[in-house]
């Protein structure tokens, strides 16, 4: 799996394919995750994702526990050596039943508590989760340029944020000194839901035009999460949900299941290659339940989208 450079001048590489840990510790067990996670870095997979919420939203879950079953893999993988860890803060339950928000006191506790599951002494990325309205940009701002300064991260990214509260955040921190969101996670997959949707699931914000054009235009490094809609590219026992039934879906999923007969790969094969090699180019977050689906989307990153594919995927609409 190849490697490119973050945004940033960070010197930091990631893999092609980022796994997401979500579900480790409450809908996946350890052994299967364990397993999934020796497979991934096996296949020159380097990038892990989590957050400080996973998943505290699954019945028994409190959040937390994606994070202590990566700490306890990377305890007994003998440390962190060529892996890339990212994690979030501020979408986790506040004190009145909302997120818990990205004001200073947050940031600095949440990050205390996510280094000590993992077992490391430092971050590689560090994400503002969602948008948090109520604290005022320059508290958040300097307390994770604090973060950076003190060796405990060394990156920041944003995720579910819309373009132009991304572009004021990044022109204030530039202004003032701080380190500046470099890195963007947003949900983003070749199927769209219906313009104007709001998405049901919460937090959850979609890669819209301008965000698209703002990383393209800065020179920003994006993720996307939910690449591969739960499965339901694919699965028949997981429909779509309804707000991507629009008569635009249809036809692109006749382009991509012709394009994967053509190329005879998956149909979730094609939609992770067209991530990785469009533009703005973009690093699919990809989250397993077993290693037989690792497998699948692992195999993408072999897959050659010839061009003309490509200019049929992306004018079908």
């Amino acid at each position: 799996m190849r490697q490119r450079e973050l945004s940033g001048s960070t010197g930091i590489q990631v893999s092609q394919l980022c796994l997401g840990a979500m579900p480790f510790g409450t809908d996946v067990d350890e052994e299967t995750a364990f397993a999934i996670l020796d497979r991934f870095v096996e296949a020159g997979g380097t990038t892990i994702d989590t957050a400080n919420c996973y998943s505290f939203w699954v019945p028994g879950g409190v959040g937390g526990e994606s994070e202590t079953v990566l700490g306890r893999w990377l305890s007994r993988r003998g440390g962190r050596d060529g892996l890339v860890l990212a994690s979030k803060v501020g979408s986790g339950p506040g004190a009145h039943g909302g997120a818990e928000g990205l004001a200073p006191e947050v940031i600095r506790t949440q990050l205390a508590g996510s280094l000590q599951r993992l077992g490391v002494d430092h971050l590689d990325l560090y994400y503002a989760h969602r948008e948090d309205r109520d604290t005022p940009d320059e508290q958040t701002l300097a307390a994770f340029h604090e973060a950076v300064i003190e060796g405990k991260v060394r990156t920041l990214g944003a995720s579910n944020h819309a373009a132009w509260r991304l572009a004021e955040t990044r022109a204030l921190a530039e202004a003032r000194g701080w380190t500046p969101y470099t890195v963007v996670q947003q949900r983003y997959s070749y199927l769209l839901p219906r313009p104007a949707t709001a998405l049901p699931e919460g937090g959850h914000v979609h890669a819209s035009d301008d965000l698209l054009d703002l990383v393209r235009s800065r020179g920003l490094t994006m993720f996307a999460y939910s690449t591969l809609l739960w499965g339901s590219y694919t699965r028949p026992d997981r429909p779509l949900p309804e707000h991507y039934q629009h008569p635009g879906t249809e036809r692109r999923l006749q382009a991509l299941r012709e394009v994967a007969d053509e190329l005879g790969v998956t149909v979730n094969q094609v939609v992770l290659s067209w991530l990785i090699g469009g533009d703005p180019a973009v690093v699919p977050i990809v989250g397993v339940s077993s290693v037989a689906q690792l497998d699948e989307v692992l195999a993408a990153v072999d897959v050659d989208l010839p061009v003309e594919l490509r200019k049929r995927l992306d004018e079908t609409c």
